[in-house]
């Protein structure tokens, strides 16, 4: 389907008159997409920074810590507890971490389903409009999870049903953003340009983390509607501003400047006659890379997501340099897992479009977190100095190929020369590949919390586990692009050519 100009560029084009240009557009896409997913993540994070509250026993501050933070000698009253550190039923209850936990599995399990059908569509619609319901649609039921709040609302199956609603709208956002990106921007430094763009993710983190946290002293209802109304509003932004793909503004001259730009080089090099029909499902699985990329991103989002959910009540119940954190503190801590995670992001992009190797960039970065993950576990715990360190490196190497998977990789297969012309398979791609990956930040997270009960380091054996998988999917890709490189520069030095040039040959 064919993209139509988004009513804010046509207004502002009328009172300009003139067209915008080429990399104004591209800017404003990157500028809108990064806010935009950025809202998604901050709607998503605020239920892991709630749960303290809605169940106390998640904290670490619990009923011996409540004399101190009470400055009375009594334990609380349940009003007291309500107030001040939640208690919010059903999930106060003695199997209230259970309950947490069934809302975050229902969440994540929506998400991975409706990713697949959201890709289907995405490559049929405009991927504007969709974007737009999606955001509005999960800004709306993340407000609705917080009007619990004022209408006292205790049923299990209330919360349980507003989370799978939400799960489902916030499945149109990556392939949407991902296909957006990709429409503008073409294969030569995608790396560098996604990897940049990709720390909206973890600025989404970031912010939701705060907003959630400093808003819990006037209820945690609004730390649900803030987040939500923030959101919507971005997605109206989106309806009136967002051009979906270079024909969306309706000039032919974006279409010819994108195909002769350095940085828009068509997505489709090589290819002249571009078909219209949608690449179906099993056709998108058959582009080479797309499964051991999917099912690497499966393990690497386990990893991920564990971190996502767990970090922060990780390091409050584990004592750092002799001394237990608050939750507060812990969830502020918890954010240098994200920083690192952008600097990874950033440094696999940009790596792998020197070495033009997304394969082997992402393998290195999974076995390389093996050890990290060792690490963090066994000194972390030392010094807070420490702690800091192992969990921003142990960040960076545990984002940079999930990052890097979910944009350049994604981008790349979803226009790979297989597909003879066609463009149409960038959200199909996208939605298999972080589907794929979505399973594995629902299993992790749900296998941590039995197994942490048991143990920690057992955890984190997981982890390591996943990611020496994660890197062995990726070995006969790995070896097919060094023997490329290798014929590359045979080739090279018999011709006397530059390698590059032996390389685009």
């Amino acid at each position: 389907m064919r993209s139509t100009k988004p009513p804010g560029i046509h207004l502002f084009e009328c009172v300009q008159g003139s067209p915008l240009s080429l990399r104004t557009c591209q800017a404003l896409v990157l500028v809108l997409t990064f806010f935009s997913y950025s809202s998604y993540h901050a709607a998503r994070k605020t239920t892991s920074v709630v749960k303290g509250v809605l169940d106390p026993k998640t904290s670490n501050l619990g009923l011996l810590h409540w004399p101190r933070c009470l400055n009375i000698g009594k334990l609380p009253t349940a009003e007291s507890n309500t107030v001040l550190y939640g208690g919010w039923a059903p999930f106060d209850s003695r199997n209230g971490a259970a309950l947490l936990g069934d809302i975050d599995l229902a969440f994540l399990a929506i998400y991975a389903i409706g990713i697949f059908f959201v890709g289907h569509i995405g490559d049929r619609v405009d991927l504007r409009i969709l974007l737009t319901i999606g955001m509005i649609g999960t800004g709306l039921f993340t407000a609705a999870f917080g009007a619990g709040y004022w209408l006292d609302i205790h049923s299990f199956y209330y919360f349980l049903g507003i989370q799978l609603i939400a799960g489902l709208f916030q499945s149109t956002g990556w392939p949407s953003v991902v296909a957006v990106v990709g429409n503008w921007f073409g294969k030569k430094k995608r790396g560098l340009i996604m990897g940049i763009w990709n720390a909206h993710t973890s600025v989404g983190n970031i912010s939701g983390s705060l907003i959630a946290a400093a808003l819990l002293k006037f209820g945690w209802g609004w730390s649900f509607v803030v987040p939500g109304v923030m959101i919507a509003s971005v997605g109206l932004i989106v309806f009136l501003f967002l051009p979906a793909g270079p024909e969306a503004t309706g000039e032919d001259d974006h279409l010819e400047d994108f195909s002769k730009n350095e940085i828009g080089t068509p997505l489709l090099e090589g290819q002249t006659e571009v078909t219209e029909k949608p690449v179906g499902f099993v056709e998108a699985l058959r582009i080479p890379g797309v499964v051991p990329f999917a099912l690497c991103l499966f393990f690497c989002k386990l990893v991920a997501y564990t971190f996502l959910y767990w970090l922060p009540f990780y390091i409050s119940h584990t004592a750092v340099g002799g001394k237990y954190l608050s939750d507060s503190a812990a969830g502020a801590l918890s954010t240098l897992f994200d920083l690192g995670g952008v600097i990874g992001g950033i440094l696999a992009g940009h790596i792998s479009d020197r070495l033009g190797a997304r394969a082997l960039t992402a393998a290195s970065f999974t076995f390389s977190a093996m050890p990290a993950l060792f690490f963090y576990r066994v000194y972390g715990s030392i010094s807070l100095y420490w702690n800091t360190i192992l969990m921003f490196v142990t960040g960076m190497l545990v984002n940079g190929p999930y990052a890097l998977i979910t944009t350049a990789v994604s981008a790349d297969l979803g226009t790979h020369s297989s597909l003879r012309g066609n463009s149409r398979a960038l959200a199909t791609v996208t939605a298999i590949i972080d589907g794929t990956g979505s399973a594995g930040a629902a299993v992790g997270p749900l296998l941590t919390g039995y197994i942490s009960a048991k143990s920690w380091t057992a955890v984190f054996a997981m982890l390591i586990v996943a990611a020496l998988v994660a890197g062995l999917l990726l070995s006969r890709l790995v070896m097919a692009e060094v023997s490329a490189k290798l014929e590359s520069q045979r080739l090279a030095a018999a011709t006397g050519l530059p390698v590059s040039s032996v390389a685009g040959a």
